[in-house]
């Protein structure tokens, strides 16, 4: 019988690179994922990485997620691309909370860029000159292919770490104290033994200790996306991100001193109702991916959200993002929602017993920050 020193359940961002993690300190590990392959918020994004957007602890864990996905690059390719992040404001009040993040970063040494309208509009052509008053350009930022990052990722850690192993379409259904360390047991019957087990269960919160999610204070978050045909030829390079961004981002919140006083435009209005906030990402066929939404049921009621997709919705994301760009939004190729557990302290942290770990509940920060966060908490669960 072969013991490992950890197991994970779940194969997501969060799962993933908890595994990578206690593989760099040593550790032998065993991940389940109970898909074909990973399905659910990991893939299920823009792939903007993005620090800057957060604040305080949650940056930190951006910046150095930003160091590891470069040093895992230059190894081998899961898709990363150094294209920077660009926050362009359309009117005075976005102005001003652009400088203000630009002053806050400035004492932390995070490189940043005030971009002229006349600037923003020669790096991003395809932006409307009605729309960009001002950019703040982020150089280090990166962008991933959320399809394809998490499976390379997966493909990579094989490769390097001998001591890993993976097991594909098994739903761990048990999870127990043993006299000594832990035992898991899939839909197979068969029993795995470790040292300690982590819980990153993403959107399951009914095969393990169902009664902790329920109580947990996570919401479901279902966003919609949309993506373009293959336009290679527009020029909108990296990750954009707009007014309604600069109006929404933790990171403005919490650190521009503006950001409270600030009124919200008529047009924005219906917009804000449905937590709309317009992002663009072009993937590397030339595609670009728009969005996001925000539509929010508690963990006991996620099915309340439904799979349908909202016409209405995507029109609204559709004909704003038309007013801030000079290209056919509407030749759509694919839409799709995605469901995102999250939790007002941007975590969810439970300890079963001393060897059984619940970490699950990042919510959108998941490509940006998983990555550092991740290497924290391998450090005190093994501590």
């Amino acid at each position: 019988m072969k013991k490992y020193d950890l197991i994970v359940v779940g194969g997501g961002i969060i799962g993933t690179f908890h595994a990578y993690h206690a593989l760099t300190a040593g550790k032998s590990v065993l991940l389940f994922e109970k898909d074909n392959y990973p399905v659910g918020a990991t893939v299920r994004n823009f792939g903007q990485v993005v620090p800057s957007g957060m604040a305080n602890e949650w940056f930190e864990y951006g910046r150095r997620g930003l160091e590891i996905y470069t040093s895992i690059q230059q190894q081998f390719d899961i898709s990363a691309r150094n294209n920077g992040s660009v926050y362009i404001a359309s009117d005075k009040d976005e102005q001003t909370l652009l400088h203000e993040l630009k002053a806050h970063y400035d004492t932390l040494d995070y490189p940043s860029q005030l971009l002229s309208k006349e600037a923003v509009l020669a790096k991003y052509p395809a932006i409307r000159s009605s729309y960009a008053e001002e950019g703040l350009f982020f150089p280090g930022e990166i962008s991933v292919e959320p399809a394809l990052m998490i499976h390379r990722i997966q493909a990579y850690v094989q490769e390097k770490f001998p001591a890993f192993a993976i097991r594909y379409n098994t739903p761990v259904i048990d999870c127990r104290d043993e006299v000594e360390g832990v035992s898991v047991m899939g839909t197979s019957q068969e029993r795995f033994y470790a040292a300690k087990a982590i819980i990153c269960n993403g959107l399951e919160f009914k095969l393990l200790f169902p009664d902790v999610y329920k109580q947990s204070g996570q919401v479901v978050s279902k966003l919609q996306m949309l993506r373009t045909v293959p336009m290679p030829e527009v020029q909108l390079e990296g990750n954009i991100l707009t007014g309604l961004t600069i109006r929404r981002y933790e990171s403005f919140e919490a650190h521009c001193p503006s950001f409270k006083t600030i009124a919200t435009p008529d047009h924005y209005k219906e917009l804000k109702q449905w937590g709309i906030h317009i992002l663009f990402k072009k993937a590397v066929d030339g595609s670009f991916i728009i969005g996001d939404s925000h539509e929010y049921a508690d963990v006991a009621h996620t099915d309340d959200l439904g799979f349908s997709i909202s016409d209405a919705i995507n029109k609204l994301m559709l004909d704003e993002a038309a007013r801030i760009v000079n290209f056919d939004v509407y030749k759509v190729a694919s839409s799709w929602a995605g469901y995102y557990p999250q939790h007002p302290d941007n975590i969810v942290e439970k300890d079963i017993s001393p060897n059984i770990h619940i970490r699950t509940g990042i919510g959108g920060k998941g490509m940006t920050a998983s990555i550092g966060y991740t290497e924290q908490s391998i450090q005190k669960i093994f501590a």
